[in-house]
């Protein structure tokens, strides 16, 4: 961001850096070294955690209450040795090892096999004018994956990654900044693997090499460096320690990883009603329509149109009974009308709710509605106040709401004139009183704030159902509140490539509940690029398809009988592998691992996955390689080690190995693991639609295990006990394979169904579930 913060390149600055160790101070939580002027402390949470923080002028900064989800304190004591010899101070847990290096003062950790991570290079860190540095050695094969929301390839090693919120329109592969700022990522390379959090919210940018080959550089425009190491080695355990810092995802209501269907926008009432009407007599699965700016009265937030949609509640309670939860676009900027009836704004003003500039005047931009003024989310009472104003929303039965433009995304003069992208003055201040911050810290926030505004308001509103909450724009931690999709794409077939790498990269990110617009925002899709787009949709944690005004009708009727029908068996597809995509989402939301998973997630040590960015995990059975070029029915297949299966034929392959399978248009090649468990149900055209009378366990032949999760779906009650856990396990020995079933645990009883156990090409077992041990053989 040189044109805003007016910063020479890294490399040409005068640096004042890390000098000696003067002094060592110990305690029960780790060291504290002066280094003349300057502090290191580096402080042990975990045997895989630790914080590392570098103050210039020998003072710590407070905390901020909009950090991490788990301070430091609310680590209980690690047990750990620390000694010290003439030339380091070392830290010792069960998992790794710290050594301070005295002189000059520079750290380097390694497992127990000695092998270093995370180790700083020689110039160490420093500090210039108001921005730290910290700089690290690369290994040879280290790889950098992560980053929050990227375009390009997964692997970003040789790339600079800036963490500063922009609305990123049009983006391409060679889009640095983005919707979302998320300043982590983990490295990995055969038997290592660490993570990165740095814990800043000011603007800062990670140097993957691009400067100098073999060191990587993290730069922030902050008093102080501030970033924890996060010991794997595996990327499972480093986004579990990961998400038990910056929090985890809520399980959300189960109809919300059905199909959404969406359109900027379905402008009337009638539309709706047609919309819903096409899906149900089409027998296309569909449980979410999203309205955009266009339901609102003159682009007032919390408004209805009195014209377009005159009788919302009336609107979403047909739609409700049909099958249909409705999610509604909300975005930060109120309408400025001081000589209006317009009771938001009103309101905003009379309790100083709205950003100011330094000088005292209200900060005012230009979107949807025209002027608008924008509240100041770091304000506690603000955000109560904000989630408290969704009430004209949810009082109409509104299930979800949609935040939109929140990076945020503002001109300086009227939409339809030519305007210039900016952001609130980087001197204007922000937060409460006690906690008082400028926009250069709070930018990357906003997004944030906005999203826990409106999920603790849905809470508060609708306390007895789960809601669903989605967001364009956010930092570390926003899956504790909110969904998150992509932006704004384009009809591309690059973009459909792109949307791959880009969702596991926030998967690797914490993110786990993430989506791309399915067929391109922006730009006609022709029909073969909506049905491989679709194909790929079912794999997305959030499946949703929308387009915009400037385009045609992107509904999957509407390319033709072959598309359609396409649509529809990828959709149903969804619908059938609900039960196992629903135990993905408690995964989720008790151990922080993505939904959407690299290979290189379960085969951190093979090589052959750190490039691979096209083929993708659904949990850890299912893998998928779809295809994303027109004309190709075709395409190349990794197999890792292991025994894989066809889904569609059944043939049978051993890994490792590579192999041409045939894709043509109706079909996207998926794989399962040997030993897999796959739960799965009954199509449905929405996803309560009745009961599930029937439940089909499809296991493959080989050794597995899964832990099937159950609640109602809906509710809060899995919270005090209201879930069940079933875990399910397969043998092979020789020419027989034995399947156990473990008696249910938890407090919650599915209604009565039918099992049926079906070990693919060889035959299958029905009973009557009563929660109970079972043996099964074939």
């Amino acid at each position: 961001m040189p044109q805003v913060f007016g910063k020479l390149p890294i490399h040409a600055r005068s640096w004042t850096t890390l000098g000696a160790v003067t002094s060592v101070e110990k305690d029960d939580r780790g060291v504290y070294c002066r280094c003349g002027d300057a502090l290191l402390s580096v402080t042990v949470l975990t045997q895989a955690l630790i914080r590392v923080r570098v103050a210039p002028t020998g003072q710590l900064l407070p905390r901020r209450s909009w950090a991490v989800a788990k301070d430091d304190a609310d680590y209980l004591p690690v047990l750990m040795g620390v000694q010290e010899t003439e030339d380091a101070i070392e830290i010792n847990t069960d998992k790794m090892l710290v050594r301070i290096e005295r002189d000059p003062c520079r750290i380097v950790c390694m497992d127990q096999a000695g092998r270093r991570f995370a180790e700083d290079a020689e110039t160490g860190i420093g500090w210039s004018e108001n921005t730290v540095a910290g700089w690290k050695k690369i290994a040879a094969d280290e790889h950098f994956y992560g980053f929050g929301e990227r375009t390009g390839l997964l692997d970003k090693r040789a790339e600079r990654k800036t963490n500063w919120t922009l609305d990123a329109l049009d983006y391409t592969t060679l889009a640095d900044e983005m919707y979302q700022a998320i300043p982590f990522f983990m490295a990995l390379r055969p038997h290592v693997g660490y993570g990165i959090f740095f814990n800043t919210t000011f603007w800062s940018q990670f140097d993957l090499g691009a400067s100098k080959p073999g060191m990587w550089q993290m730069e922030t425009h902050s008093g102080e460096l501030d970033y924890y190491i996060v010991y794997g080695p595996t990327p499972a355990e480093i986004l579990e320690t990961y998400t038990q810092l910056t929090g985890r995802m809520p399980l959300p209501p189960k109809w919300s990883i059905g199909y959404h269907q969406c359109r900027w926008s379905y402008e009337s009432e009638d539309v709706v009603r047609k919309l819903a009407q096409e899906f149900r007599d089409r027998r296309i699965p569909c449980d979410v329509i999203h309205l955009d700016i266009d339901y609102m009265n003159g682009y007032r937030v919390f408004t209805w149109s009195p014209k377009r949609f005159a009788e919302p509640a009336k609107l979403i309670g047909d739609l409700k009974e049909a099958g249909f939860n409705v999610v509604t676009i909300v975005d930060p900027g109120v309408k400025y009308e001081p000589e209006a009836d317009y009771t938001l704004f009103e309101d905003g003003l009379e309790h100083d709710y709205f950003v100011r500039q330094a000088n005292g005047e209200i900060f005012h931009g230009y979107v949807w509605p025209d002027k608008a003024v924008f509240p100041d989310f770091l304000k506690p009472d603000v955000r109560h106040w904000w989630g408290d104003a969704q009430k004209a929303l949810t009082d109409a039965g509104v299930a979800g709401i949609w935040n939109d433009m929140n990076e945020p995304a503002i001109v300086d003069r009227p939409f339809g004139d030519e305007g210039v992208h900016i952001w609130f003055p980087l001197d204007s201040p922000q937060g409460p009183a006690e906690e008082q911050t400028t926009h250069a810290e709070a930018h990357n926030l906003y997004g944030l704030g906005m999203s826990q505004a409106c999920a603790e308001g849905l809470e508060r509103l609708r306390p007895n159902e789960r809601s669903f909450v989605l967001t364009r724009s956010g930092y570390a931690g926003v899956q504790r509140w909110s969904s998150v999709w992509m932006g704004d794409n384009q009809s591309w077939w690059e973009h459909l490539e792109l949307s791959i790498p880009m969702l596991c990269n926030m998967g690797l990110s914490g993110v786990a509940f993430v989506g791309a617009d399915i067929g391109g925002f922006a730009g006609n899709a022709t029909a073969e690029l909506f049905a491989r787009w679709m194909q790929v949709g079912l794999l997305y944690p959030l499946m949703r398809a929308h387009s915009s005004m400037k385009t045609e009708k992107h509904e999957p009727w509407v390319f033709g009988e072959q598309t359609e029908r396409i649509c529809r068996e990828y959709i149903e597809l969804r619908y059938r592998l609900l039960p196992y995509l629903y135990t993905l989402f408690w995964e989720a939301a008790t151990t922080g691992a993505p939904i959407l998973r690299p290979l290189l997630y379960h085969y951190p040590n093979d090589r052959q996955t750190y490039a691979l960015y096209d083929q993708v995990f659904l949990g850890a059975s299912i893998m998928a390689a779809p295809v994303y070029r027109p004309g190709v029915d075709h395409r190349a297949v990794y197999l890792p080690e292991g025994v894989w299966y066809d889904w569609w034929t059944g043939d049978r392959y051993e890994g490792s190995t590579h192999l041409l399978a045939h894709a043509p248009l109706e079909r996207m090649p998926l794989y399962v693991k040997a030993g897999a468990i796959i739960p799965m149900q009954p199509v449905m055209q929405y996803v309560d639609e009745h009961p599930i009378d029937e439940l089909r366990l499809r296991i493959w032949p080989g050794d597995g295990e899964f832990t099937f999760y159950e609640d109602d779906g809906h509710s809060f009650e899995y919270r005090d006990g209201a879930w069940a856990t079933t875990v399910y396990r397969v043998a092979a020995d020789g020419e027989h394979t034995t399947v156990y079933i473990q008696a249910r645990q938890g407090h919650w009883t599915p209604p009565a169904r039918t099992v049926i156990v079906e070990l693919v090409g060889v035959g299958e077992q029905p009973f009557e579930d009563d929660g109970s041990d079972r043996t099964l053989t074939f």
